[in-house]
């Protein structure tokens, strides 16, 4: 069991890197205000703490997209990180060192790391097959691309199954593979590339998956690879983008390698030099500050006398499709080097805008700069995305969504309460009344900054927006409850003793809401006449005594109208209508980041021009089947087991309906099922049929009588 925050050690918050390929929505800046969130949270409390990210500037989407632009790689990427500095502090995201994969830095610690892994024995060569474009001449790595994933059968990327089973895919392995290059059917190739030997980890990542803290699917989820075989790591590939493999010098020609073989024109595959940027943007800001100030190396490299490290305060924030690199390639990585495991790491769910997926072609989407031109203040949208939902959830973005909440939490509870104790207090005694804190306000505060301290060590950001909004909602129903307003004639001592119980609740709100609401609780902490800043202060400061003085208060929080509201929905339905009337193509408007996974599409396909016959529609045995069971597959996040009943007899079936439906409710529900499909396995489960589903949000078909069970569809 890990020692709890604050520990001895330097800690670091890390969030997955933005891809540098598009203009960044507010779905995508989720895991970054939760990672500024956490950082802050941990710094109240004592921790030393570093909250680090970068821009990925490497990888194919990057590559292609500038090529149709007809500009380099660099300046292309180079161009959205600059805009990504520029924007994560609009919405009060301040991170201690921000780099790119693409910088010294990260490209000589990079080289490091892979010849640490050469050095070590865990790279070995493989000739594989690789997919290549015969027309271009070229071969067609990660996104070049595109496929059937072989383990679940889903249209696929060349390196992921986003669309499945969500399995990363090696070159090589997706089944008939078109190039996005020229639209043509693709051919394999024989190539050598470089592999990393996951297997040499094998025992060490068991051991890893059980010490590992943070949320339960990045728990869980990794468990069926680790458990089972796991397949080697392909970390080269066939392009000019990149950081050259270490073999190769920069500019010079191509060498070999101590096995003999050539890495000319390989580079290395961007999962490897990405998740290497959080070392790289630690140690830039431990460079910055001196290492007096902050230890990168405390952090991240093992015990000075070469003993095994119990790991380093290393906390991963990150989209939940990305589970798998943070838990099984990147502990690897960092065993093979020499590098302190992550203590932790967080999968959040997706951000739907108002109950539907975002769709960036489409436009429908919030990007933000639209909530930066709304004047919105940033900590708005901070509470809303923290609290919506638990971090593990879905949570959901809408301009009404929004105004319900500001206006029902942040200005009927937390404000309210802040402003009428301060207004009180100044207008009655110029301050902060002559009297003790009561014992029951003094142990109501104490307990919100132990619920606060736990919110931290169980990893729940959404309790560090709760804890002061739930204190804001004591403090309202204990001064409804005293009405020193009456007391001030009658018994002016028990009113002044209402109104400093008040006034340093509010006090305790400045402290406590900081993390959340960091610009919000700036202004508190000025109102209350404290010198300094509230983000220097820890949580002791919540019953220190506030200033004598103080002047009149100003409203925290303004109403959200209805007229800003139907303004904003305006704004949003104007541009999606815009969009529709054209061409549809998102190419410059989406960020395709496996960092953010937030990018989902829910355009409604075309009719695919080319027929089948009848008799090949004949050959599908569609059949009428009732839900008997249905449980979610453990470590699964998407997907179901069912027992289905299809009159002959009953099939076990894998659905990705987990997240869509709620399982206690199907049992005794008619599908349709495809009886005559083959058999699969998903997440070790077997899959014996498949049952049909409508749209994003597999709105499963039924019968409209009561077909019985085992009944054909025609």
């Amino acid at each position: 069991m890990r020692e709890q925050f604050p520990t001895d050690e330097p800690a670091v918050v890390t969030c997955g890197l933005p891809y540098a390929n598009g203009d960044l929505h507010v779905g995508h800046l989720r895991t970054y205000v939760s990672g500024d969130a956490l950082s802050r949270a941990l710094e109240r409390v004592g921790q030393d703490v570093a909250f680090v990210c970068g821009s990925d500037m490497h990888g194919t989407p990057i590559a292609v997209n500038a090529a149709e632009e007809g500009v380099d790689p660099e300046p292309y990427a180079l161009e959205y990180h600059e805009q990504y500095q520029e924007t994560f502090p609009e919405f009060n995201v301040e991170f201690d060192s921000y780099g790119h994969t693409h910088d010294e830095t990260n490209t000589e610690l990079t080289r490091e790391f892979v010849r640490s892994w050469i050095d070590g024995d865990h790279v070995v060569e493989k000739e594989i097959e690789v997919a290549w474009d015969a027309e271009a001449d070229q071969p067609l790595p990660d996104r070049f691309v595109e496929g059937t994933c072989p383990y679940c059968g889903e249209a696929a990327r060349g390196d992921e199954c986003d669309e499945g089973c969500q399995r990363h895919l090696e070159p090589g392995e997706i089944e008939e593979p078109v190039s996005t290059i020229t639209g043509n059917p693709a051919e394999y190739r024989t190539r050598p590339h470089k592999f990393l030997r996951l297997s040499d980890f094998q025992e060490y990542l068991e051991g890893f998956i059980d010490r590992l803290e943070g949320t339960d699917n990045a728990k869980n989820q990794p468990r069926e690879w680790i458990e089972g075989e796991l397949q080697d790591l392909c970390i080269t590939r066939d392009m000019d983008w990149g950081i050259d493999y270490p073999a190769r010098e920069d500019g010079g020609a191509s060498t070999e390698d101590d096995e003999g073989a050539s890495t000319e024109d390989l580079v290395l595959y961007v999962w490897v030099d990405a998740p290497i940027e959080y070392v790289a943007a630690t140690k830039q800001y431990s460079e910055r500050v001196g290492a007096d100030t902050y230890d990168w190396e405390a952090v991240w490299k093992n015990h000075a006398d070469g003993t095994p490290p119990e790991g380093g305060e290393i906390v991963h924030i990150i989209g939940h499709d990305i589970i798998q690199h943070h838990t099984v390639f990147w502990p690897a990585m960092l065993r093979a080097a020499g590098y302190n495991e992550p203590r932790a790491v967080m999968a959040c769910g997706f951000v739907n805008l108002d109950g539907d997926a975002f769709s960036t072609s489409r436009n429908r989407a919030v990007w933000a700069d639209d909530y930066v031109e709304s004047r919105l203040h940033p900590d708005l949208y901070r509470y809303h995305i923290v609290t919506g939902s638990e971090f593990v959830a879905d949570v959901d973005f809408s301009w009404d969504g929004l105004a319900e909440r500001v206006n029902s939490e942040l200005v009927g509870t937390l404000g309210n309460f802040c402003y009428r104790s301060l207004l009180f207090a100044e207008r009655n005694y110029g301050g902060t009344p002559d009297a003790a804190v009561s014992d029951e306000v003094a142990a109501r505060i104490e307990a919100a900054t132990e619920e606060f301290r736990a919110a931290i060590n169980d990893y729940r950001v959404r309790g560090l927006g709760e804890a002061p909004v739930e204190l804001a909602r004591f403090g309202n129903e204990y001064i409804q409850q005293h009405e020193p307003w009456k007391l001030t004639d009658d018994d002016p001592e028990a009113a002044a003793q209402v109104i400093r119980d008040c006034v340093q609740l509010s006090k305790a709100l400045a402290v406590l809401m900081e993390p959340v609401l960091p610009g919000k609780a700036e202004e508190l902490w000025a109102q209350l006449g404290e010198s300094g800043s509230v983000h220097d202060v820890g949580l002791e400061a919540t019953l220190a005594a506030p200033p004598a003085e103080f002047d009149d208060p100003e409203e925290l929080f303004d109403q959200l109208e209805e007229e800003t509201v139907e303004r904003l929905n305006e704004q949003l339905e104007a541009r999606i209508e815009a969009a529709g009337d054209g061409d549809g193509d998102d190419a410059d408007a989406a960020t395709e980041s496996d960092e953010t996974g937030a990018d989902e599409d829910v355009d409604m396909d075309p009719i695919v021009d080319e027929r089948v016959p009848f008799e090949a529609f004949e050959e599908l045995d569609l059949r009428v089947g009732e839900v008997l069971e249905a449980e979610p597959i453990e470590g699964a996040d998407e997907l179901a087991r069912l027992e289905v009943d299809i009159g002959v007899e009953t099939r076990q079936i894998v659905a990705g309906i987990k997240q869509l439906h709620d399982l206690g409710e199907l049992p005794g529900t008619r599908i349709v099922v495809v009886a005559n499909l083959e058999k699969s396995e998903l997440f070790g489960v077997e899959s014996n049929g498949m049952l049909l589903a409508a749209g994003e949000d597999a709105d499963l078909l039924t019968t409209q009588a009561d077909a019985e069970p085992g009944t054909r569809v025609r």
